[in-house]
């Protein structure tokens, strides 16, 4: 790795902070939660608002950005601290705000549509910060803080399974009917949501129950991680009625529902209809751009960590945010994830609209 000195170094990280700057967006999420609540009222709802009006309005204005980081920046990129701590502040802001926000409900008297809002406004923040950013952690396997950085979001939104999921079974069979998280031509998001979710427990128990069998090291504590992760679920349950009675615990549910149901739809619009050639019962062709739905709209990908830009993420997992690439190849969705999640919660408008973008990328 390149070693930069003194004045460079100063230099380097001047210039990381200013493009990294963008990317705290994202912490505008928690903010408008905070906001909300303290506001009042109908303002309980101004979370959803920014995210599902403000942002998919400023995204079409904004545009795209299809530049992508010069080959020449890349390693510096990749081992950018600066980069990496934008992520970490994530976990505490994350269980900090449902943590705080059992608090809420439990102490503060609210009526329905304000106690309908708070929840709502949780569970977009614990899925757009919570689950995306331990997304981009997960997958930093070369290390164990960012892993455990991941684990500690998933289980404020009892998630935890999908941290061995999405890495060795999603990851692996993406574009094939094996994999639960690949939406299928003709599928509905409904449809879709059960399949995913249970699809990817069950697939998660096997890839374990795989590990384990090839694991000699045998005894009293080598379980089956689900097992562990279960625990700590419950642990969580008991920590909030301890802490917040049932109320806490009625919260902790319904916001750790919305942010998993975020979680699936953006799922749904990554790989709609997308398959890999079958080479033999065993195998597929290999994961290429082409077997995700891209999109390199400006504005949600600093809200989202370049998430959209999924074909170089599927094509090279390894590749931390900042330098992930838009592919031209790559089919290309017309908005951001925030315009598209709005057109798959309406099942024969995403069909009339996307069916026909499939069928035509199989034909070619």
């Amino acid at each position: 790795m390149k070693i930069i000195h003194g004045h460079k170094l100063k230099r380097s990280l001047d210039s990381d902070s200013m493009n990294v700057f963008p990317f705290l967006l994202v912490y505008l999420i928690p903010i408008a939660v905070y906001l909300g609540f303290h506001l009042g009222g109908w303002y309980h709802f101004l979370t959803p608002l920014l995210v599902f009006v403000v942002v998919p309005v400023l995204d079409y204005l904004v545009g795209s950005d299809k530049n992508n980081p010069a080959p020449t920046d890349e390693a510096g990129l990749q081992a950018s601290l600066v980069f990496r701590m934008i992520t970490w502040i994530g976990t505490p802001i994350q269980v900090g705000l449902v943590f705080w926000g059992g608090y809420v409900v439990a102490n503060y008297p609210m009526s329905i549509h304000e106690m309908a809002g708070f929840i709502l406004s949780v569970g977009i923040s614990s899925g757009v910060v919570g689950i995306n950013i331990s997304h981009e952690l997960q997958h930093r396997v070369d290390n164990k803080f960012e892993p455990l950085l991941a684990r500690l979001m998933l289980w404020s939104v009892f998630y935890l399974h999908w941290a061995i999921e999405h890495i060795a079974g999603h990851h692996r069979w993406v574009a094939t009917h094996r994999d639960p998280a690949t939406a299928r031509l003709g599928e509905s998001y409904y449809a879709f949501w059960p399949r995913s979710v249970f699809g990817g427990i069950k697939s998660a128990w096997e890839i374990e129950n795989k590990r384990l069998y090839s694991n000699s090291r045998k005894g009293l504590f080598n379980l089956n991680r689900l097992v562990y992760y279960l625990l700590t679920q419950l642990l969580l349950i008991l920590l909030f009625y301890v802490l917040f009675a049932w109320i806490g615990v009625l919260f902790l549910i319904l916001q750790s529902i919305i942010a998993i149901s975020l979680l699936e739809v953006v799922n749904y619009i990554e790989h709609y209809g997308l398959l890999r050639r079958q080479m033999d019962e065993q195998r597929y062709e290999a994961v290429k751009p082409h077997h995700s739905w891209n999109s390199s709209h400006r504005l949600t990908n600093y809200f989202l960590f370049n998430l959209q830009r999924h074909s170089d993420h599927h094509y090279k997992p390894s590749r931390r945010y900042p330098i992930l690439r838009h592919f031209e190849e790559s089919p290309q969705l017309p908005t951001g994830y925030a315009g598209m999640i709005l057109l798959a919660l309406v099942p024969f408008l995403w069909r009339r609209y996307m069916d026909p973008k499939v069928l035509d990328l199989r034909n070619r």
